[in-house]
């Protein structure tokens, strides 16, 4: 296992199958500015990124977002661990590319226990292949008819690197629904570091030049996820973010994307989120009622796995976690 730079790193990433956005270079780069330092590696071909975060007296935690890495291999995974000690962390969180039932891994190593995930449990997928008519046709009747209903309206979609207004529709949003927003400089660094390589894209939905809703989409491989959104109060009946989800599907199918990841749905069952998001608006159901109606599929990923080396912090750090609701 060995430690890479960029160039090694960019001379095997093209070889990854489908790789996930956050196990690109520009997504450690972009961690790096807020608090995490990114480690590249490359082992029999394999290269992944590890990412460690400082704690008080030197301590460290590290994270491997959506890897791939064989589990089964205790030997490859006993140098991860050297690795990580070495840095002086407590644990290790991974949380592996796959869905429930795919690309299932026996988990040999008796250090993997099930824990607590980052990234969304739960999300829905949407199949970019196709024809345009064939995802309406994919879609529920109300959807297809608000996406209709904005371009009706004169509602404009407008691909841009304006940063800032998309920024002040996070704060309205925020304001407006009682979530936290990343700084303006963290968004901004995000569009920066991955248009060079055209992986990103903002959009923003206008009526007669005033901005009502924006989203960032980023694209890696044939897959594309949509990981920040906002809208304002202004010109709701117009329904300018159906519209602004199609267009963002058809930049991905653009980009050679077969799927869109609108990540982030409640954790639950199916049927349980079909028989109760008409009730519920609490968390994610009210996203859910709105990415429902996009005709993509409900997929639940596998859990995430902490690998302990320091047994006695590791639980005080949980404990904390839990008194501040950080941990069910």
């Amino acid at each position: 296992m060995n430690l890479i730079n960029k160039k090694k790193w960019d001379e095997i990433f093209p070889t990854v199958e489908n790789p996930h956005i956050l196990q690109t270079f520009e997504w450690g780069e972009l961690k790096s500015e807020f608090g995490w330092t990114p480690y590249r590696f490359e082992h029999n071909g394999l290269i992944f990124q590890i990412l460690m975060r400082k704690l008080p007296f030197g301590f460290k935690v590290a994270y491997i977002p959506k890897g791939i890495i064989n589990t089964e291999d205790v030997g490859f995974w006993k140098l991860i661990d050297q690795f990580v000690i070495s840095k002086k962390a407590i644990f290790l969180k991974y949380e592996p590319d796959n869905n429930i039932g795919e690309r299932d891994h026996n988990y040999v190593d008796r250090k993997f226990i099930v824990s607590k995930s980052i990234q969304p449990k739960s999300t829905i997928e949407i199949d970019l292949q196709g024809s345009e008519s064939e995802w309406l046709e994919r879609m529920k009747q109300k959807t297809r008819y608000n996406i209709k209903l904005a371009i009706k309206k004169g509602i404009q979609i407008e691909i841009t690197d304006d940063i800032s207004t998309f920024y002040q529709l996070m704060l309205d949003t925020s304001k407006r629904d009682n979530f936290g927003v990343h700084s303006k400089k963290y968004y901004q660094l995000a569009f920066d570091l991955f248009s060079p390589s055209n992986k990103v894209a903002l959009l923003i939905a206008k009526f007669e030049k005033t901005p009502l809703a924006g989203l960032m989409i980023f694209r890696s491989g044939d897959r594309s996820w949509y990981f920040y959104g906002a809208s304002n109060n202004l010109e709701r009946n117009r329904m300018p973010t159906y519209l602004l989800q199609f267009e963002a599907m058809k930049w991905a199918k653009s980009q050679g994307c077969t799927s869109y990841d609108l990540w982030g749905i409640p954790d639950d069952d199916e049927e349980i989120l079909e028989r109760d998001f008409n009730s519920r608006s609490d968390g994610l159901w009210g996203v859910y009622r709105f990415k429902r109606g996009f005709g993509g599929v409900i997929k639940r990923a596998s859990p995430a796995y902490d690998r302990v080396y320091n047994p006695v912090l590791y639980k005080m750090i949980n404990m904390v976690q839990k008194i501040r609701g950080e941990v069910s």
